[in-house]
């Protein structure tokens, strides 16, 4: 069996650590569509939202911001009857306010990418943890761009919630160092 980072043990969550889990993401696109699947994820496990995920991308439209901000009660009374997604009324209010929002930061900063990726100088860190259990659930880095996020109006955006989109998007290389990915990132 291929070694990779513990976590990554099925066949929806190997799959997305061996081709997306801590690669730099610059698209704002997919940055939104991580931004709201990690606050969906609150109080799950990630393996629920990777079932989800297709889901998602049909009734969020693709995960298009600009769309996803006009959805209105009926949208919202559509969602919260469907059992592909997560249904929990705050979340998907708060994924409404978050696109309002992420589109705000997109018109500050000429993209959510500028933005987002300040937290970390620009480029990914490189961490190297000998195993899943010295990962940290959150950062410096994670509490600052959670104190911005809240500060502008996002939800379900605390610092842990933060820190798994940074790994998520690979603005932090948290592949342990026993993992192939480790190195394929950037580690040593």
């Amino acid at each position: 069996m291929k070694e990779r980072c513990a976590w990554a043990r099925n066949e929806r969550s190997i799959p997305y650590h061996d081709r997306e889990w801590g690669v730099p993401v610059h698209d704002d696109r997919l940055l939104f569509e991580f931004l709201i699947l990690e606050g969906a994820q609150a109080g799950l496990s990630w393996d629920t939202i990777l079932l989800k995920r297709e889901r998602y991308r049909e009734v969020f439209d693709g995960f298009d911001p600009a769309k996803v901000a006009r959805f209105g009660p009926k949208k919202v009374e559509a969602l919260m009857g469907d059992a592909g997604i997560v249904r929990n009324r705050l979340k998907i209010a708060s994924a409404i306010g978050n696109a309002k929002a992420f589109m705000a930061v997109q018109k500050e900063f000429g993209s959510f990418d500028a933005y987002v990726w300040r937290f970390v100088g620009g480029s990914p860190r490189i961490n190297a943890w000998p195993a899943h259990a010295k990962i940290p659930a959150k950062t410096a880095e994670s509490d600052a761009m959670s104190k911005d996020l809240l500060k502008r109006g996002f939800k379900f955006v605390g610092s842990t919630i933060c820190y798994a989109f940074m790994q998520a998007v690979g603005m932090v290389n948290d592949h342990t160092t026993d993992c192939p990915r480790h190195r394929e990132l950037g580690g040593r």
